[in-house]
């Protein structure tokens, strides 16, 4: 059991790793504002980071 929680941890940072590499600092606070919104319960919060990600990804296409 140690080894899967081992493994999901890395996907974990390296996931956000690769979020902050590819859309900086604000995809980071996106990431975590929907991370936090989804444990809380918090739709409001939820909504906010899944928001801000989608405008980080629409645009170059805008």
């Amino acid at each position: 059991m140690p080894v899967l929680a081992l493994l999901s941890a890395l996907f974990v940072v390296g996931f956000e790793q690769l979020v902050q590499w590819r859309f900086g600092a604000v995809g980071l606070v996106g990431l975590l504002l929907l991370t936090v919104g989804v444990k809380a319960k918090s739709p409001a919060v939820s909504s906010a980071g899944a928001v801000l990600l989608a405008v980080l990804l629409a645009g170059p296409a805008l």
